[in-house]
């Protein structure tokens, strides 16, 4: 059975089961509830939360206050060190949210750490921000459901933007270059019911990994 690694937050939980339930051939193990082994994992699952803390960003701070005051340093840890375990092998690597941003950090990226028009209340949970995407993008959405307040700013190495906010240029979607499969969205697609395809083609990767 095909091992999903991932570190979920309880009230996160039932976003993901729904993805969860399509895919019963996949054992999820999920680091906050216990100890899993990263060495048996097939593939690397980040999800969204709280700002990445402060010392593990690659740049200065000049103004904590803006950051989540619940930071969750140990989490922060594990994810790290997880994505490092994941990249050695190889396993594909779905980020989203705050775990894109995790994506780009330890990469060497940089991110915006406050930014303006981001956190509306009816992004969450409603495709209404318009993307652009590059033409070479396996997924590729009109609309998306984006709700968040920091991005990602300078590339880590080896990423490359997919897809961005129409408005802004805010990156949307990053892949990295030249690694099988490697995806991180700044969107929440465990929230919406247009991602089906971004999921299943991931969940294949875990099968296909063993």
């Amino acid at each position: 059975m095909p091992k999903l690694a991932t570190w979920l937050r309880e009230k996160d939980e039932k976003w993901f089961q729904l993805f969860f339930d399509k895919h019963p051939e996949i054992e999820i193990g999920n680091a906050r509830a216990g100890e899993i082994s990263l060495a048996k994992a097939d593939g690397l699952l980040l999800t969204g939360g709280a700002d990445v803390a402060p010392e593990f960003l690659k740049q200065p701070v000049p103004d904590p206050s803006v950051l989540d005051p619940d930071v969750d340093v140990a989490r922060d840890r594990w994810e790290f060190a997880a994505l490092d375990r994941a990249f050695a092998r190889g396993l594909p690597v779905l980020a989203i949210c705050k775990g894109m941003q995790l994506l780009n950090v330890a990469l060497g990226g940089t991110l915006k750490l406050d930014i303006p028009g981001h956190k509306l209340p009816e992004q969450k949970d409603h495709d209404i921000q318009p993307l652009r995407s590059d033409t070479r993008a396996t997924h590729q959405f009109e609309k998306v459901n984006s709700s968040h307040h920091q991005a990602v700013d300078r590339l880590g190495t080896r990423l490359e933007v997919e897809s961005w906010c129409a408005s802004d240029d805010i990156i949307e979607q990053i892949r990295l270059r030249d690694y099988p499969f490697a995806l991180g969205v700044q969107y929440h697609p465990e929230r919406g019911k247009i991602y089906d395809s971004l999921f299943k083609d991931f969940f294949s990767r875990l099968t296909n990994n063993r």
